[in-house]
């Protein structure tokens, strides 16, 4: 793979300084990548499979990446987790929706996008994502801002299973600012919640999105900091659902959940929208997808079963974190 890093769509706009710190993004992002798979090809037991890509310069949209994908694995089902680092002509509206003033200006963008599909119905599916953003409008000085976060979608809720989430999340944050953990969670959910639907997609965890406060160590360090937690909040909720046996009642719940989160993925996360509006690679910024997904017509859960505990409980806002 060649280092890109310094590969910008304009050298001259930028200080050698900033090329160093946009060099030492892109080699965490890459370090993280490589943790994470390791960890989670142990879990499983069957390796990812690794699709390098690049773009070359000249079109719309420049750069490279590497896809690593696992399906019908023995603990997924389906997932992934993704590396890009992109530069393009123009940023998409997705990115400028709350910056209209760097509307059609050249980017840069590089992140690492993780989504899992357990086959087992009581293991959680989980999203974690962070990402580095730069844009470079004519005239003016660069903006640069972070984005990123990790939720938790179960099908079959554990009150400690969610504690134990959450409450990793906030470990993470509290360090850098005990501010931020209350109010990415808060953020969280309210950006991870289906409006058509009046519904949370899970129980949150922590979001946040065009963090530019304190300058680009401040926004680097806020990202390293919710990458580096990722494995330890999931992987111990893994090992202890992974066995818990299951029929065709537990699947097919969590295929029709799986639903909402295709609904949520394709009709409202901006990351998806920028992925295609920005002349992405397809076959990567849908990895996210499930690999089997059911919908019914006005489906509601019998009362007093697990499926109807779901929306009683877990499906609402909650400090998981102070949970007893």
């Amino acid at each position: 793979m060649t280092h890109a890093g310094s590969r910008l769509l304009d050298n001259s706009v930028f200080t050698p300084e900033r090329l160093t710190m946009h060099d030492d993004v892109r080699s965490y992002l890459l370090d993280l990548q490589t943790r994470i798979l390791g960890a989670l090809e142990t879990a499983d037991g069957k390796p990812f499979l690794r699709d390098a890509w690049t773009r070359p310069a000249g079109g719309p949209l420049e750069g490279d990446g590497a896809t690593s994908l696992i399906e019908e694995g023995r603990l997924f089902e389906r997932g992934g987790c993704n590396f890009s680092h992109v530069r393009g002509k123009k940023l998409p509206p997705s990115a400028t929706q709350h910056r209209p003033e760097l509307a059609g200006a050249p980017f840069e963008a590089m992140g690492v996008s993780l989504v899992l599909h357990p086959r087992n119905p009581y293991v959680p599916t989980v999203h974690m994502n962070v990402r580095m953003l730069v844009a470079k409008p004519a005239g003016k000085p660069e903006a640069a801002w972070f984005g990123g976060g990790m939720d938790l979608t179960p099908y079959y809720g554990f009150e400690d299973d969610a504690a134990h989430f959450h409450r990793t999340c906030k470990a993470a944050l509290d360090p850098l600012d005990p501010g931020y953990y209350p109010r990415f969670k808060t953020w969280c959910d309210d950006y991870f919640f289906l409006k058509h639907r009046s519904e949370p997609r899970g129980i949150g965890g922590v979001f946040f999105d065009d963090f530019a406060e304190g300058g680009f160590e401040r926004g680097f360090a806020l990202m390293r900091a919710t990458g580096d937690a990722f494995l330890h909040a999931y992987l111990p909720i893994v090992e202890r659902r992974r066995a818990l046996p299951y029929g065709e009642t537990e699947r097919d719940f969590q295929a029709y959940r799986r639903g909402r989160y295709v609904e949520f993925n394709l009709v409202w996360d901006r990351g998806t929208l920028f992925g295609l509006q920005s002349g992405g690679r397809t076959e990567s910024i849908l990895m996210s997808m499930p690999p089997i997904v059911k919908w019914r017509y006005d489906w509601h859960p019998a009362p007093g079963t697990p499926e109807a505990r779901l929306y009683e409980v877990f499906l609402k806002p909650r400090d998981w974190a102070a949970a007893a």
